[in-house]
């Protein structure tokens, strides 16, 4: 069994919402607390969200995280 982690990052929009759900509805875990960061380069928001989820692969750097 190994534990994969990503970290989720988007502008502060509904699509964040949805990559989070998206990932959620997969299996993974909420990792900690969500993170919120003022992107002066854009002027906007940027919102982050780590998640976890457990698989029966072999970790490997090609690896597609969120195919998994």
């Amino acid at each position: 069994m190994t534990t994969l982690y990503r970290c989720i990052t988007e502008d502060d929009t509904a699509q964040f919402c949805h990559r989070v759900s998206e990932a959620l509805s997969k299996g993974w875990s909420l990792h900690g607390s969500p993170t919120m960061g003022f992107d002066p380069v854009k002027g906007v928001m940027r919102l982050g969200q780590a998640v976890t989820k457990d698989v029966d692969v072999v970790y490997s750097p090609d690896l597609k995280l969120g195919q998994q």
